[in-house]
């Protein structure tokens, strides 16, 4: 019989500020995979936006008027239907550029409406929408879960990508990523390149 593939719009955000990283190679690999796949695949990479990443107010009344390159990265984010984000952690978070990004983008009437829902949250507008987000960071699993309590990966599921209504966001942990050996990044670069042939 033949296998009708659903194909999917995907959007892929290299989050790693610098030209070269192994977040570039996974963001790459995954968008190869997906291409191959059928899947119509954006991908943007942080390195290459520019823009003013200090969100710089102390509300949403008076936001800074959006640069071409965030504009261009909003509009690809309505346009997906599975977003695919790629990150080292640095100090237990997000690199500053990248939370500017999504700072700078993530805004009423394009991510979420100030209007509470029935919660008393304000309602999301990206839904419809799935993630995935590749973590690389030098610190161990067990440490990561049992000491810091998976905030960082808290945070991306729930307060950024849940909050706009992109759910279900799903984490891929990659540790020890500053000494990995060839053998394990082939391993890790394999595993994008699978999630990238079936758009998960």
């Amino acid at each position: 019989y033949i296998h009708l593939m659903t194909t999917k719009r995907i959007f892929i955000l290299n989050g790693h500020p610098g030209e070269s990283s192994l977040s570039r190679k996974l963001a790459e690999t995954y968008a190869t995979a997906a291409n191959n796949a059928g899947h119509e695949v954006r991908i943007t990479h942080l390195h290459d936006l520019n823009f003013d990443s200090d969100f710089g107010q102390s509300g949403f009344s008076k936001t800074k008027p959006l640069e071409p390159d965030l504009e261009k990265s909003l509009e690809d984010l309505k346009w997906s239907e599975h977003v695919v984000m790629t990150t080292p952690m640095w100090w237990g978070g997000l690199p500053a550029k990248l939370k500017g990004l999504i700072d700078r983008t993530f805004l009423p009437g394009h991510a979420f409406e100030m209007e509470s829902s029935k919660d008393g949250l304000p309602s999301p507008l990206l839904k419809g929408r799935s993630a995935r987000v590749f973590v690389t960071s030098d610190t161990p699993n067990w440490f990561m879960c049992i000491v810091y309590k998976n905030a960082l990966f808290w945070q991306i599921r729930k307060q950024i990508f849940g909050f706009v209504g992109i759910k279900p966001a799903r984490v891929t942990h990659f540790s020890g990523a500053g000494h990995a050996k060839a053998g394990v990044l082939a391993h890790w670069i394999e595993q994008a390149r699978n999630h990238g042939t079936s758009a998960t």
